[in-house]
């Protein structure tokens, strides 16, 4: 074997290991194949929802505010001009989750009545414990032609969690950024994403109480638009109630629904949407209707 032979063998021995060594390409993702998709981390991918359970924009009562700022921004981001990540946090079950995939629907409606519109606005969930990953996940939506709206819902970080690092720079700050075409929704609990004893403690035992909390409660800063949702009164529980019951044409008459709703809600120990909508259920079972969801 020449000299010559022997480096050509050898060369070809390193390039075999590099391609080895190199990361699989990303596969391109037919993203037309369905309206709403869930992001995977191992192994990547999209896995196409079928169905979204959801409910019509209509049926969300007690948080007109929140809705039409929600939906406005949406529509904006739609016609791609410009719009914000938002952070829809407060009471639980009070619909913050519902009125994302409301909105979604409302506008992707629109746009497929709008001829002049262009491209397709999908929904995208994310789940908590893959926000570390969604920069992959936004390198198959970068070079797409369709918009899309990152959704998770109840985000939340503990003590020990350094995942939010990776949102913070996709939101704002990073080199690359979020992409425009891609906007985050978020739902929450917790106005800064954290227990409000995580962010007392960090106050009262760091040697500079302000730095160090300022990382972790600067994350919520990154949402231009906050939405708060609040405990919900007996009025607005018996507003979604009706409304319900009329969607489904539940055969009860409103003194007796107004009657049983009020009692529900007792043995729940509270008033909200998810109430409201567990007692629907509820009432439809016994009296042997379907709900059309």
């Amino acid at each position: 074997m020449t000299n010559e032979e022997a480096i050509l063998q050898r060369l070809e021995r390193l390039a075999a290991a590099l391609e080895r060594m190199a990361p699989p390409s990303r596969q391109a993702i037919d993203f037309s194949a369905a309206e709403a998709f869930v992001w995977q981390a191992a192994p990547e991918g999209f896995l196409p929802v079928p169905h979204i359970n959801r409910q019509p924009l209509g049926l969300l009562k007690g948080i007109d505010i929140a809705a039409t700022q929600l939906l406005d921004n949406t529509r904006r981001f739609a016609k791609g001009l410009p719009a914000n990540n938002a952070l829809l946090w407060g009471a639980r079950g009070m619909g913050k989750s519902s009125l994302v995939k409301a909105a979604h629907a409302e506008v992707r409606r629109e746009l497929k009545l709008d001829r002049a519109a262009k491209g397709d606005l999908k929904l995208v969930e994310i789940h908590r414990e893959d926000i570390s990953t969604l920069p992959q996940c936004l390198g198959y939506m970068r070079q797409a032609d369709m918009r899309f709206i990152i959704f998770c819902d109840d985000l939340s970080f503990d003590h020990d969690d350094t995942s939010y690092k990776s949102l913070k720079a996709v939101l704002e700050g990073g080199i690359e950024g979020r992409p425009h075409n891609v906007l985050f929704y978020a739902t929450s609990n917790r106005r800064h994403l954290m227990p409000r004893d995580m962010i007392d403690n960090e106050r009262a035992t760091a040697i500079n109480p302000g730095e160090a909390i300022e990382e972790k409660v600067s994350l919520s800063d990154r949402f231009g638009l906050w939405l708060g949702f609040h405990n919900a009164s007996q009025q607005d529980y018996l507003d979604m109630v009706q409304s319900y019951a009329r969607h489904h044409h539940l055969k009860i008459d409103d003194e007796a629904l107004r009657r049983e709703a009020l009692e529900w809600s007792v043995t729940r120990g509270g008033r909200s949407g998810r109430v409201a909508w567990q007692f629907i259920q509820d009432l439809a079972g016994r009296l042997s209707q379907h709900l059309d969801v």
